[in-house]
Parts: structure tokens; sequence; C-alpha cells
């Protein structure tokens, strides 16, 4: 190009095209993609590593990579290290050095990615929207690299390749695949819509949000206390203004740019083929499409509408029409008990029941870091999560690198239903962490928690881990006042027979959010107005709760974000899979699974270990069941009898309070950071008693700011 013979440019022009053809062939990409990342200025070069490669005879003739450049050291185009850093030599591109590369490079951008994105969603000082959108955006740009992707397709195809190696491999491919963007108008939709909703979860974190006291006083509240005095408060005023706030989140996140965001999201999905976002999401995370997700749904809806309408009706005759008012429905099934039986559930000490319970369970996390943000405050992102920072694998030398991870709940210790509900989000979030930190693949694809990561695997896990703070045997046990007396079984009782007849609104209120971004993602841009919106937000309410939800869907934290947005329906497989996975356990182990120190590795080996790769989540629940994946035992559950289950429970709430308590060392395997925003509160590697150490220290510091929580 700009100059040399005519016959010279012919002949260059030639190679560039059979050097296209011969790669097309190798890797499956079309011819046109290639064109992409390759350019007639590297043609010579190409060409001769094809012509090299005709020359060398047995399976590392096909082991090699592309290292593209211009002769004058400009990159023609953007591709990892893993990628680029390779020999010109094809003899020298082993699979060992592309994975090692390859891992290398995606866990530093990574790495990069996650700690804005903590710092963004903690609010911690020095915190940058722009940085976080940036550093997505390179994250997503690494992925979606077609050179890594031919690289990987030819290792795949070299006999030579270890099967393990293949095992890694098919997983690059699996991930890439994902994320790969041939079009430059669609990578401008896709960033376009990161940055809109990256600021517009930024103003929300702003959003100032007040209630009205019983006197009349006007009181800042975050989410999180709206959402608890809503179920606790013995005030309908009082419950009534809290809901009103959390109906302002929707109108804010309408007028800041949520419709213009799902409107670009649908056209990026789109333009992958896709009909549409949602369909993009389930279909890369769980591996089948929309239409046979809410096939699956639509099975579990239609079998448990005739339970809702049953609840409801009962709730009308026992308590009245008022109650099924959406401030007043929660309170209504738990208000009062919320209140007695809060002081069994004393926050300060969370951190260390739910150590014990996991260690009896032989729970361990295989050498983790886990820095620990437990406490609500202005500006936190409202929504419990644990995310990787650094994501665990096994280098191909076979040294072993620990995860790393980022835990956060939203407790406001001396509100009345705020430490069982932080204890409850402990065991849901600890389960995250203990199953990531336990995946023991050679590569961070495999431990990295966006797609193609089951949705549905991953949360059956942590929901499996937090059902048990519903059991008796596991109450009878760990649910203890700061004198260290056990809740009381009428206590129990009373929950059950006011409580278990209604669990089927639980299961309706999930089943509500993927309904909702089913119809948010089919309709039609022109209809994407804040009016249409929150008219369809509250139809699906009525339609699949039987009445505006205390918890509106607007108000939903994970619709607005990317990485979790339309990913609610994985909570409702995982449900059904938690249901199937206890009574498999049940069975098995004679009705014990609280402090079964056999639990622990069962769930290593069935649904830990492999991470993403293959089974995959369906054929793991199979596997271990030994039955498909179905809503049976969750229906059966619900539909089980008020006096059964008292009398299973009594019985497993007596062997649970005679049995000696558990006063063992805890030995989790992991190092735990206890912090409160930008400061670090304890740290269990500086304490001489380790993690108890660190336990005590952050009760000390709850104490302190909280000093409601200190024992009389």
């Amino acid at each position: 190009r700009g100059g040399g013979s005519a016959n010279g440019t012919v002949a260059l022009r030639q190679n560039y095209m059979n050097a296209l053809r011969v790669v097309s062939a190798a890797s499956l990409i079309p011819r046109n993609a290639l064109r992409a990342v390759c350019r007639p200025t590297t043609a010579r070069r190409v060409s001769r590593v094809f012509r090299t490669s005709k020359q060398i005879s047995g399976p590392s003739a096909r082991s090699f990579t592309l290292k593209l450049g211009s002769s004058q050291g400009r990159p023609l185009t953007t591709t990892p290290r893993a990628t680029a850093e390779m020999a010109q030599s094809p003899t020298a591109a082993s699979a060992s050095e592309f994975i090692e590369q390859f891992n290398t490079d995606y866990a530093r951008i990574h790495e990069a990615y996650e700690n804005h994105f903590w710092s963004t969603k903690m609010n911690l000082q020095g915190n940058s929207t722009d940085a976080l959108t940036k550093s997505f955006n390179e994250l997503e740009q690494f992925l979606g690299n077609q050179t890594a992707l031919a690289t990987t397709r030819t290792l795949l195809a070299d006999d030579s390749v270890t099967k393990p190696q293949k095992t890694i491999l098919a997983q690059f491919e699996k991930t890439l695949l994902c994320y790969i963007v041939e079009s430059a108008d669609a990578k401008a939709v896709r960033e376009s819509a990161v940055g809109k909703e990256n600021a517009m979860n930024s103003s929300r974190n702003k959003l100032a949000l007040t209630y009205t006291e019983s006197d009349g006083a006007v009181t800042d509240a975050t989410p999180t206390v709206l959402r608890t005095k809503i179920r606790s408060s013995p005030s309908e005023s009082v419950r009534k203004s809290c809901w009103e706030a959390t109906r302002q989140v929707g109108p804010f996140l309408l007028a800041n740019g949520f419709p213009e965001i799902i409107a670009e999201r649908n056209r990026f999905a789109r333009t992958l083929g896709f009909v549409d976002f949602y369909d993009m999401k389930v279909t890369q995370a769980e591996g089948f499409s929309k239409k046979t997700c809410f096939e699956m749904l639509d099975g579990l809806e239609t079998a448990t509408k005739p339970l809702l309408d049953a609840a409801l009706t009962k709730l009308e005759q026992e308590k009245g029409a008022d109650s099924l008012k959406p401030w007043n429905l929660s309170y209504a099934l738990s208000g009062e008990l919320t209140k007695l039986t809060d002081p069994y559930f004393p926050f300060e000490n969370a951190p260390e029941v739910w150590g014990r319970s996991f260690s009896a369970m032989g729970i361990s996390y295989k050498g983790t870091t886990m820095r620990l943000d437990l406490c609500d405050r202005v500006g936190k992102y409202p929504n419990g999560f644990c995310h990787w920072p650094v994501a665990p694998h096994v280098s191909q030398d076979g040294t072993w690198n620990p995860s790393r991870a980022n835990f956060t709940s939203l407790a406001t210790p001396d509100e009345i239903g705020s430490g069982n509900t932080a204890l409850t989000t402990l065991m849901h979030e600890g389960g995250h962490a203990a199953h990531f930190a336990n995946i023991q693949m050679g590569s961070p694809l495999f431990s990295q928690e966006r797609a193609p990561f089951s949705v549905s695997l991953a949360e059956t896990q942590s929901m499996f881990l937090d059902s048990l703070c519903g059991d008796a045997a596991w109450l009878g046990r760990y649910a203890r006042d700061r004198s260290n007396a056990p809740v009381p079984w009428e206590l129990l009782q009373r929950s059950i027979v006011e409580k278990h007849p209604y669990s089927v609104f639980q299961l309706r209120g999930m089943l509500a959010v993927p309904y909702f971004e089913k119809a948010l993602y089919e309709m039609d841009e022109q209809e994407l107005t804040a009016e249409n919106i929150q008219k369809v937000a509250d139809e699906i309410e009525i339609k699949i709760q039987g009445g505006l939800g205390a918890r509106p869907l607007l108000s939903v934290p994970h619709i607005t974000s990317d990485e979790s947005s339309c990913y609610y329906h994985g909570y409702v497989f995982a449900e059904m899979a938690v249901h199937q996975t206890r009574e498999y356990f049940l069975h098995k182990y004679d009705g014990v699974i609280v402090d079964n120190e056999k639990i622990g590795p069962e769930l290593l080996e069935s649904y830990w270990k492999e991470g993403s790769g293959e089974p995959g989540f369906l054929k793991m629940v199979q596997n271990l069941t030994g039955k498909p994946l179905s809503h049976d035992a969750w229906v059966g559950s619900l539909g089980k009898g008020v006096e059964e289950l008292l009398t299973d429970e009594k019985v497993e709430y007596d062997k649970a309070v005679e049995a000696k308590q558990n006063k063992n060392a805890i030995d989790l395997g992991m190092r735990a950071l206890f912090v409160h925003g930008d400061v670090t509160i304890a740290d269990s590697a500086d304490e001489p008693n380790g993690y108890l150490g660190a336990c005590a220290t952050f009760k000390q510091w709850v104490n302190k700011e909280w000093p409601k929580t200190v024992k009389a």
C-alpha cells in the first residue's frame, strides 16, 4: 500500500487472501471478521507463518498464533498479550503459554474493573463512575477479542494439546463468544448504554428518601431502613409513608435515563441476532433461550396460582381487607413476630454465627481473602452482593491462586428485624463466596460471575445455605439472645402457623421480577415512556402477586444494572434446585443437614469444583439428586399441612436445643477484613485469635457505633 511494484502489490494481496482463507478455515471465523484484525500490511508475515507451518510435520504444525503489528512497531489492533506476545515461529506457541498469559491478562483487567465496581457501589472516597465505565469497556474489549478466539480454536484442533488444556480452551471459546461484537456501531451502543447506566446508578445512590414518623417528623432513610420499617413498624401511617418513599425510586429512574438504557440494551442484543436483551442474557448465562426459560416459569406460575388465591382469601378473612394493602401485607404476616424474635438475632454476633455454622458443615474458603462491609449507610448500594476482584484458578504449573472476595450486606444494627435480615444475608452471600472460592479449574474464566456463568447455579449455592435460617434444627442451635438463651419453641410454632400458609407470597414476588423484565424488553421502542413502564410494572404486580407489591418492581436494584438485569429468573430456578437438593440430603442423611460435616464436601464435589464449566447447572442438579430439575419439591413443601410441619419441626428443635453447643474453634481457611466504607475495623490476620478475634473486634465496634446493641 502506497508504494512498490504492481506485481509486488498483486502478490501481496494474493498472499493476504490466502492467509485469510487458511485462518478462516482453521478458526471458523467469517472471513470478513478476520479482515477487521488483519491488514494487507501484515500479509507477508501472515503468509510466512502458514508457509512455515506446511514444512513442519506433526501436531506442532497446528500450534501457532499470529503476532499482529506493523513493521514500524505500531499495533494494528488491540489484542491480549496472550496472542500478541507469542513468538513468530509456530513451534513456540504452546497451549500452556497461551493459557497462562491469557489468564494473567484477564486477571489483571478483571481486577481493575472489580476494584472500581466496589469503590462506586460502596461510595468510597475518590470513586469514579468514569473510571468504572472505562474499566468495564476494557474488560469487554478483552473478552471480545477475535484473534484470541482464533488462537483458541487453532489449539483446540491440535491433537498434541492435553485434555485438561482443551477443557480450559473450550471455556475460553465459550466465554469469548459471549462478548465478541463485530459491529463498531453495536459496540458504540453498548458503551453508551453502560455509561448511561453508571451515571443513573450514581445519581440513585445520592437520591434522598424520607418518610414521616407517627409524630409527624420527616426522617431521612436508606432503602434498607424503609423496607425494614414496612415489615416491622406497628404504625400503619409509618408503613404507608415508607412504602410511598420506595415508590419514588421508579419515577426517579424513569426520569434519569432508564427508558433509553432499555432501548439501547435491546438494540445491542438484536445486532447479535437475539430476540431482545433478555433473550441474550439468559442464553449466554444459562445456555437456553428466553422462550425455554419462560416455559419453565409458566409451569411454576400455573401450579402456584391456586395457592396464591387461597392464601389471599385466607389472609383477608383472618385479618381484614386492609391487610392486603401493600404497606400492610408484610406486617400482617410477621410484624409482631419480627419484634418478638428480634432479640434472638443480635447483629453483632452474626459473623460468628455464620462462621460456626459453615465450619460445622465442613465448608472452607481455600485461602480466600474476604472484605466484609456489613452495615448500611447513606450512599451505599441498596442490596447485598458478593463479587470477586480475584477469581481463583489453578495455574498451568499446578499453583493454586486463591480468590479475593468483596462481600456486603445492609444491616442497621439497632433496627428491629435488621439482625435477622443481616444474618440471612451473611449466610446467602457467604454461600456465594464459598462456592466461588472452591472452583478449582485452570482459568479464572470458570470462576468469574459474569456470562457464561449460570445465574441459577450460582444462586442455588447461596440460597441452599440461607435456607437453613428457616429450619428449627438451625434456629434451635444458632438463634440465641445476648444471654445465650435459645429462641423459644412457642415463637417458632407461632411463626409456622402464621407464615407457612402464606409462603407462596414470596414465590410469587420472585416470579414478578422476571415477568416484568420480559414485558419491559418486549415493549416497542416508541412505547418506552415513563408512564407506560410504570403502568406495566403495576400490571405485573397485580397479575402475579395479586395486588401492588410491598417492594415495588421498579425499586428492585437488579433491574438497573447490566450484570444483574434479566437475572432474577435465576433465583426462581435456584429455589427449585434448593428444594430438590434439600429433599435429597434429608433423605440421604436421615433428616440432618445442619452441622452435618458431610454437606460441605458433597457440595464441593457435586456443585462447586467445575464452576461454569461442564456439565452445567441442569446436569449438576440431576447428577446429585438423581432427577431432572422440576418445581415438584418446592410446590410440595408449600402444600405441606401446618400440623404435619409443626410435628416435624418440633422434633428437630428439641434435638437442636439439647445438642452440645458448637463452641469449637472456627477454621474457615480464609482471611477476613471487616470494613465500613474506607475504614478497616478488624483483620483476622492481625488478631491473635484469628477469625474469632476479628469477630470480637467487630462486635466492639458495633456496640460503640450503635449503643442500643450493648448487652444490658
